[in-house]
């Protein structure tokens, strides 16, 4: 599939051999020196870090299209908050997913649960992050929202900073005012602790449930150490769900202790995916959490208004007009939607499916998963399509594909090349915001920061984590 734009780099490429790999070698080192770093897959060692995979200079982008996305991210804090709160909303939109998907049933189980029992906390905390691509006219374009574990704030926050230096040692330092500023760390961090101040326990601590084996290690440590350094009254502990589950007990007032800390605020960086729950124990570790009266970051009903099959269902004609009452907020939220399209039978699936088949290098087939590696793309579509049967496609959405304009750079990897090809890349921004409400009132609605990730442009996912794309920053150019 062609793509329709070709962007100018920021700066001209390519470099000399002589300076290239002398840039190289200091960016290597200033990552490695400020954190911008993540633990190896293939050599795995709690004791060794390498540089994440990063874009030597940085990617443009439409100074207008990242400011709309800016500036819409409280008006979409507000819409998840609302959706969240719809529980005929979610039951309804979910109903057929959860008959089919085993681990969106099971997280609906324990929504229903604990909405039976009555929530022993109202109030809810929001980490979220839009994510876009632009099209080939430039206009951003949403990809998805994510409510659980909005990774590389903390990484994110350091690349203004990093492409400044290149651009500095390359003798742009005229280019580096370009460079958006980034707070996502700083963001994040002071709603966690705006939520604990909000409890008001000064004995309690922030929990983060984290992975048996972190990867993403630097960008999990930057959140803790910004809270020690900034709020040192603040305490943060990190556990497993297993080990929530063996050392974890509901007090008397329903507080969360464990290890026998008290805990107000949970923020969640595992539990989005089947694997981190291998048994019964993970799950009833996760309830016991949503049970508590600590505020939890996604709470289950958050976590359940970031999948999928929501986001198609919001963009239906006029599902907007449910949950925002600003007409001009409407209209800028229906402009960001692609085409989403249900697989359900009963939603005119069948008419999709045709379509699809039809064309499939237009379309992308999404689970309700986060953490990259689970789409479906193009050519891939029809043999796992056809495969279906009726009920277990309606586990899934269609949407539209996006084909983002291309940029050049050299795209930097461990073990990589020392003197690499120019690559052809495009770019996903991720827009990230913070909100503190309970169903009836939002107490504090803020956009915090960004992210850019960029991966070759003839690989179909770009997640960084998952080794596919790389971090890079947004270089704003006005467009006319």
């Amino acid at each position: 599939m062609s793509y329709q734009k070709v962007l100018p780099s920021a700066i001209d490429l390519p470099l000399n051999q002589k300076e290239l790999g002398e840039i190289i070698s200091k960016a290597k080192d200033w990552a490695l020196m400020h954190g911008v770093c993540m633990r190896s897959k293939t050599n795995f060692s709690a004791d060794a870090l390498q540089f994440a995979p990063f874009v030597l200079t940085p990617s443009l982008y439409p100074r207008k299209e990242f400011e709309k996305a800016v500036n819409l991210q409280t008006v979409l804090n507000e819409l998840m908050h609302k959706v969240a709160h719809d529980t005929d909303f979610l039951r309804e939109t979910l109903a057929s997913t959860i008959q089919v998907d085993e681990f969106t049933a099971n997280l609906f189980k324990i929504y229903e649960t604990v909405l039976n029992e009555g929530f022993t906390q109202i109030l809810n905390l929001g980490l979220f992050r839009s994510d876009y691509f632009n099209n080939v006219n430039n206009k951003i374009l949403q990809v998805e929202f994510n409510t659980i574990a909005s990774s590389f704030a903390g990484i994110s926050s350091q690349f203004q900073s990093f492409h400044s230096y290149i651009l500095n040692e390359l003798g742009h330092v005229d280019k580096t005012k370009n460079l958006p500023e980034n707070n996502a760390l700083s963001g994040l961090c002071s709603a966690m602790v705006e939520a604990w101040n909000i409890i008001g326990n000064q004995k309690a601590a922030i929990l983060f449930v984290i992975e048996d084996v972190t990867y993403n290690i630097c960008d999990q440590r930057f959140h803790e150490f910004e809270i020690r350094e900034k709020y040192p009254h603040v305490k943060v502990i990190r556990r497993t769900l297993t080990e929530i589950f063996n050392t974890g007990v509901l007090g008397s007032n329903k507080e969360l202790i464990v290890d026998g800390i008290v805990v107000s605020v949970v923020y969640f960086r595992s539990g989005y995916e089947p694997n981190q729950y291998p048994s019964k124990n993970e799950w009833d570790a996760r309830l016991m959490i949503e049970r508590s009266n600590a505020i939890k970051c996604p709470s289950i009903h958050y976590h359940l208004a970031g999948t999928k099959k929501v986001q198609q269902a919001l963009a239906k004609k006029g599902v907007l007009n449910r949950f925002l009452s600003n007409e001009t907020d409407i209209q800028k939220v229906q402009e960001i939607f692609t085409g989403l399209y249900s697989l359900d039978k009963k939603e005119g699936g069948d008419e999709v499916v045709d379509m699809v088949l039809k064309n499939p290098e237009s379309f992308v087939m999404k689970p309700q998963r986060e953490g990259g590696g689970n789409n479906i793309y193009g050519v891939d579509i029809p043999e796992k399509l056809t495969a279906m049967s009726d009920d277990e496609r309606s586990a899934y959405i269609v949407m539209d594909r996006i084909f983002p304009p291309i940029s050049k750079s050299y795209m930097i990897r461990p073990g990589g090349q020392m003197q690499p090809e120019i690559v052809e890349m495009v770019s996903e921004l991720g827009i990230f915001g913070a909100i503190i409400g309970t169903k009836d009132k939002i107490l504090y609605n803020r956009q915090v920061g960004h992210m850019l990730r960029t991966k070759v442009s003839n690989a179909n996912e770009g997640g960084v984590a998952a080794g596919l794309g790389a971090l890079d920053s947004p270089y704003l150019f006005d467009s006319e």
